[in-house]
Order: C-alpha cells, then sequence, then structure tokens
C-alpha cells in the first residue's frame, strides 16, 4: 500500500504545476493576439492611405459645386483636393484640408459678393499698378467687397486708370476741380478736430486730404449699403489673424452689435535685404505692435528693437481703424473714426493686424524726399513730417550721396543681423507672417493680375473712360445733391455738437510707439 502511495505521488504533483502553466500560456497568446491585431489593422490603414487607396469620406460627400482653397488648378476634380499646392498652402496659412477662403473660386472675381458683412476699404493714393492690383485682390479674398480709390498722380493715369476700372466694385474718384471745390465745402472746415493740420505742407497737407476723402467716402459707403468701413493706405494689408478662415468678413461679422469701431494694431515690417522689389511677395518678417507684447517684453528689448533709431517703430504704431457705417460718422484722422452725435464705443483686436509695409524698398528714400519741398534742415522737416524717423530719412536722402543713402539705409531699416532676428524671434518681439505671399503667389499663379490687364486692353479709353469715372463712380454729383440741402444745417449742427461737448476732440495723428522713458 506504502509503495503504491508513493508511486502515485509524483504524477499527483506533475498535474498540479501543469494545469497553471498551461493557463498562463493561453492568457499570454490571448493578450499577444490583443495587441497585435489593432497594431495590425492601423499598419494596414496607414499604409492604404498612404499610397491614396482610401479617399478623405468628407470629399466623398463633398458638393460638386463646392469652394475650393483658392490657387487650386481648376481643372482638379471635386473628389480629390488634396493636391500638392493646396496642402502646402493650408500649411503656411494655418489650416489643415478645410476651405480658407470661402468667398472666391478658382479666383475669380469678375461677379458681386451678397455676403455679409459689406465691407469697403477707402484710400488716397498715387501708386501704379504694381502695388495697387495685389493690394485689391489679396483684400478681395480675404472678404472686402467694395474699394473707393481716390486717385492722382500715376493712379490716375488712362493706363493704370483703364486697369482698375475693369474691376468689379472699384470706384475711382479723380482728384479734379470739381472734387477740390466739392471738399471746400466741406463742414471739416468749420471745425477744430482737424484744425492742428491745416496749410501745412507734405504729410500734414496729406492727413487733411485723406481726411476729406474719407468723409466722401462715407457717404458713398452708405450709398453702397456697406456695414463696415475702413481707411487703409496702399502699403497696409489688414491681417485678419485669430480667424478660422483668415477672413476679415468672419472676423468683422463676429463683433458684438453695440460694438462702433475696431482698432487693428499695426505690425511693422522688418526687411532683410536692400534689394526688396515687391514687398508683398518679399517680406515676411515684421515686428510686432507693443499692444500685443507683454509690456516687460517690450520695454526689455527696447534697445535692441530700436538699433539705434528714434523710436521702437519706424513710423506710426497707433494702427488704424475699422467702423461700422452709421448716421452721423465722420473721419477722425487717417487712423481713425469718430462720430458727430456720440462718443463711439470702440475695441482693440487682440490678434488681428494691420500689416504696415514701410521703407520697404532703398526707393522709398528718394520718393518721399521728391514728394515734399521742404528744406533738409532739423526745423525745416518738422514743417513736413510728423514723425522722427521721416524727418531722419528726408535729409540723408536730400544730402547724401547714393552710397551713403544706401549705407545709412542698410545701417537703419535692413536687418541683416541674423543672431539678433532670431533672438527677437524668440522673444515674441519678430513674428514671421506667409499668409500675404501665399495669397500674392496663388493670384499670379492664377494670371489674375495679366488676364485683368489683357481684357481691359480692349476697353474704352482716354476721354471716354475719364468721363465715366467722374460722372459715374466719384459720386461727387450725388454727394452734393445729398448734401448741398444740409450745408449749412450740418455747419451749424457740428458747431452745436462740440459746443454741447466739454472736451474737444483733435484728430489722432500717426502717433509712434511709447518709448522707454515714456509712463505707461
Amino acid at each position: 500500500m506504502a509503495g503504491s502511495y508513493s508511486s502515485t505521488r509524483p504524477a499527483s504533483s506533475s498535474s498540479l504545476h501543469s494545469s497553471p502553466q498551461s493557463s498562463q500560456v493561453f492568457n499570454s497568446k490571448i493578450l499577444l493576439l490583443l495587441t497585435l491585431l489593432p497594431l495590425s489593422l492601423a499598419a494596414f490603414a496607414f499604409v492604404l492611405q498612404w499610397r491614396g487607396e482610401i479617399d478623405d469620406p468628407t470629399t466623398r460627400w463633398t458638393p460638386k459645386d463646392r469652394l475650393e482653397f483658392p490657387g487650386m488648378d481648376a481643372s482638379t476634380s471635386s473628389e480629390h483636393v488634396t493636391t500638392k499646392s493646396a496642402s502646402g498652402c493650408a500649411e503656411i496659412l494655418g489650416q489643415s484640408r478645410s476651405v480658407s477662403f470661402p468667398y472666391y473660386r478658382d479666383w475669380k472675381f469678375n461677379y458681386t459678393s451678397d455676403l455679409k458683412p459689406k465691407i469697403c476699404i477707402t484710400t488716397s493714393t498715387s501708386a501704379g499698378l504694381e502695388q495697387i492690383l495685389p493690394w485689391i485682390f489679396y483684400h478681395k479674398v480675404i472678404g472686402v467687397s467694395t474699394f473707393f480709390l481716390f486717385v492722382e498722380g500715376k493712379a490716375a493715369s488712362p493706363g493704370v486708370s483703364k486697369v482698375l476700372e475693369s474691376i468689379p466694385e472699384v470706384k475711382l474718384i479723380y482728384r479734379t476741380r470739381e472734387l477740390e471745390e466739392l471738399q471746400a465745402k466741406s463742414r471739416i472746415w468749420n471745425e477744430t478736430w482737424l484744425s492742428s493740420f491745416f496749410y501745412k505742407p507734405c504729410n500734414y497737407e496729406l492727413f487733411v486730404k485723406q481726411s476729406l476723402n474719407m468723409e466722401m467716402a462715407i457717404v458713398m459707403a452708405r450709398e453702397a449699403d456697406m456695414d463696415w468701413i475702413l481707411h487703409l493706405d496702399t502699403d497696409e494689408l489688414i491681417h485678419p489673424a485669430g480667424t478660422r478662415e483668415y477672413s476679415l468678413r468672419k472676423l468683422l461679422s463676429d463683433i458684438p452689435k453695440y460694438v462702433d469701431m475696431v482698432v487693428f494694431p499695426n505690425y511693422e515690417s522688418s526687411v532683410e535685404r536692400d534689394d526688396i522689389k515687391d514687398p508683398f511677395s518679399e517680406v515676411s518678417m515684421f515686428k510686432k505692435n507693443y499692444d500685443h507684447l507683454p509690456k516687460d517684453t517690450y520695454f526689455g528689448n527696447y534697445k535692441e528693437s530700436t538699433r539705434g533709431n528714434p523710436n521702437y517703430f519706424l513710423t506710426y504704431g497707433n494702427g488704424k481703424s475699422a467702423a461700422r457705417v452709421q448716421h452721423h460718422l465722420r473721419p477722425n484722422g487717417a487712423h481713425r473714426w469718430h462720430n458727430y452725435m456720440k462718443t463711439p464705443n470702440e475695441i482693440k483686436l487682440d490678434e488681428a493686424a494691420v500689416l504696415h509695409y514701410t521703407y520697404t524698398k532703398f526707393s522709398d528714400l528718394t520718393s518721399r524726399r521728391d514728394r515734399c519741398g521742404c528744406k533738409p534742415t532739423k526745423d525745416d522737416v518738422k514743417r513736413c513730417f510728423m514723425l522722427e524717423f521721416d524727418r531722419s530719412a528726408f535729409i540723408i536722402a536730400s544730402t547724401a550721396t547714393e552710397e551713403e543713402m544706401l549705407s545709412w539705409y542698410r545701417e537703419h531699416v535692413v536687418w541683416t543681423d541674423k543672431t539678433l532676428n532670431m533672438k527677437l524671434i524668440r522673444k515674441g518681439i519678430l513674428t514671421r507672417i506667409h499668409a500675404p505671399m501665399v495669397i500674392m503667389q496663388g493670384l499670379r499663379e492664377a494670371g489674375t493680375f495679366t488676364s485683368l490687364i489683357a481684357s481691359a486692353q480692349s476697353t474704352p479709353s482716354g476721354v471716354e473712360l475719364l468721363s465715366r469715372a467722374i460722372n459715374n463712380n466719384t459720386s461727387s454729383k450725388s454727394f452734393e445733391g445729398k448734401n448741398n440741402d444740409k450745408t449749412k444745417e450740418a455747419k451749424l449742427t457740428g458747431r452745436k455738437v462740440l459746443e454741447m461737448s466739454d472736451l474737444v476732440l483733435s484728430a489722432v495723428p500717426p502717433l509712434p510707439p511709447p518709448t522707454i522713458n515714456d509712463d505707461i
């Protein structure tokens, strides 16, 4: 019996140990299978998608007439939108595969947009087509529908005006004797808010002229049923940062109804070469506005940011504004708007900005010099220019040789120190903005400018065009007709409003950013 017991004992022990071992092996196999299966499926799906075997479901169900990303080939099928160029634009603009500019298809602008809100821009310019055309179409892309251009000089020449008039929703107003006589009757001359700028040369004269033009543009904007109006120079682009679609229209549609005016702080171009020919397409580095920087960052890097110049910015630093088109709206200088009957509610945007391409070309030195007849002395330039850098640049351009001017331009304007540039980029003072470059490239590749110029050559020209522009586009007669019966009342009303106010508001001039000695 004992022998029998001892012979069976080892067998019993072996069976007890084998059972948990087999169970552990089975559990391990199950875990391995559960781990490998999803990994295998994920890898398989990745390979198929990489090879292009899987369609994006969003494109599969997208309507055929959907709006494509600007710059895309018109022959691209509606089912396959992930082209190389489109994805490249999307990456630069900070978007994915969503439509980034939903207002125009295939860069076609030969129709009137009915989207809301309706936005117009007014400007006073003497520039040529190489500057005005990209400026107009860039703003069309981001949602501006109408442009009121007060033109003179090169911009008013038959060849240039002929092309500009052929663009839908672009209205030209020529500086004719009739226009000047009409503006001489403006209520502005009988009020005090702009009086400190009257009868002075150069920049002061331009400032008054811009204000008078803005006053007329308000009337034209109301006639055209516009919702918002902006005043920009043709070396400035709106940068609607903070919107998913890079859209000024989307940005302004989100502004609360109680807000009357929106201030866009300006960023200033920081050129890295002295041979820039096309600033909108070649400049990507900008210096941020004080309003978009922490106070410690701004003042802590002030000396390195100015590089020996009179101020943080070369020129102005108080931005530009957009205003709701409403009763009693008036300009308040070229940078702001106001209202005769109330104090407007104004907000300042935290991300969106005006990109100011100032002194981007070496020729800008001499062009400013040629426009002003002041003497190149420290005392006399104060009569012509409001900002210190403009005064210094005018004196250099008037007294130095070409070689000396170029040396001065490189020292004071061009950012050649890459180490400093990288440091200030890391600090957040300098920033890279590529959206305008991408948009301009898309417009050029689509032949927008060349086709426009070619088509304009087949239209009537000369006296007929100029006459048509004066009669139809300037709205000078309608402006006069609507306001002749109100001229006396307007003058009296303006006086009454000013008398009712305890504070006489002066027009906002171009102001520099705060200096390191200012008490903020």
